[in-house]
């Protein structure tokens, strides 16, 4: 293992002169407190305060500790190894961790600084066997672990990587509050079971009397595309169609069709209209797509929507009707597969005035957009974290 210009690509300025960073180990700069950890099976625990720890972080809670101090847990089976995959993780206060972790007390090494590294590290070289794989404890002990050369230049990238963290953690509270807002929303905006209006209705709406209830199947009915068998599809992209199956709903596509075939089976069969709300009706129940009005094609049974006149239900309120239906069985069961019964089946309340159905609509797709927006602030600040753990810790050569 080279040693040489262990130095990295970022540095605060009061540091560029301390030189090189060293080289150690896990062994040599943590405590290993495997010796300690105890699994407990699910039948003997009893519920409690206390966090009960697996591979990947809290599984259960119990009324016994065995830990009451802040340390390090990584994988030891059953989780992920990958770069960035959260493999290892602090933990403190009063809590139990079983026998899928390893147990961590960083000494020679600032906690922060190094479970920071391990999570930027891919640990998938060091796993071994297959059922299950696994991060023995020899195998973390030979992971190297670069050093900065003072505790204070480990103590300020620590800070740095903490402060990030804390950052995003307010932004992923912010995340939550508005999702929380939006189920509130829609529980006010729409009526409860056995009711016939809303507990909350806009001032100009509330002498237009009682919503109606109808069933999909009287509202309109269930379409899907022609079936696209597999020899029609391609894996290449270049001068084709994206083709939709259930496993890529709502993601990137991976099979593509012929451009002749998809305007001969656009125009001699049934295709959402811009705006249809697709509906997944196979794998996770009730997914919802709005087509865009882009050139797609989409797998057949698997996946559907509802040809109706949006003079009676625009699809802009039927998306939100959509979100608050139970896609499950009668006995609480989940939907295996959807059919056209099971969708010409449900009911759904919405007012007549066509006006306060796009009120309602307008109202949570704002929120809808305040939503996205802060979602895309979280993906940003995490891939910038991600730059400064790649720039802040020197690449060790193998």
């Amino acid at each position: 293992m080279s040693e040489k210009n262990l130095i990295p690509e970022l540095r605060f300025p009061a540091f560029e002169k301390d030189g090189e960073w060293t080289v150690s180990s896990i062994d040599k700069l943590c405590d290993i407190l495997n010796n300690i950890r105890k699994p407990v099976t699910s039948t003997n625990r009893t519920a409690g305060p206390y966090p009960y720890y697996g591979a990947s972080g809290i599984i259960d809670f119990i009324d016994k500790f065995l830990f009451d101090e802040r340390l390090l847990l990584i994988g030891e089976d059953g989780a992920k190894w990958g770069a960035y995959d959260n493999t290892a993780f602090l933990v403190e206060g009063k809590y139990w961790v079983n026998n899928h972790a390893h147990v961590l007390k960083p000494i020679g090494i600032d906690e922060k600084l190094l479970e920071s590294y391990l999570v930027k590290l891919d640990l998938n070289p060091y796993i071994t066997g297959a059922a299950p794989p696994k991060l023995t404890l020899r195998k973390l002990k030979e992971i190297p672990v670069p050093v900065p050369s003072t505790p204070e230049e480990q103590q300020k990238i620590a800070s740095c990587l903490s402060s990030l963290d804390e950052l995003i953690a307010a932004h992923n509270d912010k995340l939550d509050a508005l999702k929380d807002h939006k189920k509130g929303l829609l529980q006010n905006l729409f009526p409860q079971e056995g009711e016939t209006v809303p507990k909350v209705r806009f001032p100009e709406f509330e002498d237009d009397g009682d919503w109606v209830e109808k069933k999909l199947g009287q509202i309109g009915v269930p379409l899907m595309c022609k079936r696209i068998f597999k020899d029609q599809t391609t894996p290449n992209s270049e001068n084709r169609i994206p083709f939709y199956k259930i496993g890529t709903f709502g993601k990137e596509p991976d099979s593509y069709i012929a451009p002749e075939l998809y305007k001969e089976f656009k125009s001699k069969y049934n295709f959402p209209k811009k705006g249809d709300i697709l509906i997944s009706a196979s794998g996770t129940i009730g997914r919802l797509v709005v087509y865009d009005g882009e050139p797609a094609y989409f797998q057949d049974s698997n996946i559907v929507w509802l040809g109706h006149s949006e003079k009676e239900v625009s699809n802009d309120f039927l998306y939100y009707c959509y979100s608050i239906v139970n896609w499950q069985t009668s006995d609480g069961g989940v939907i295996k597969r959807l059919y056209n019964s099971d969708l010409k089946a449900i009911s759904i309340k919405f007012p007549e005035n066509e006006k306060e159905q796009k009120k309602i609509a307008s109202c949570l797709s704002a929120v809808d957009e305040l939503i996205t927006a802060q979602q895309q602030k979280i993906e940003e600040l995490q891939l910038h974290k991600k730059g400064l753990m790649q720039g802040l810790f020197p690449k060790i050569e193998s």
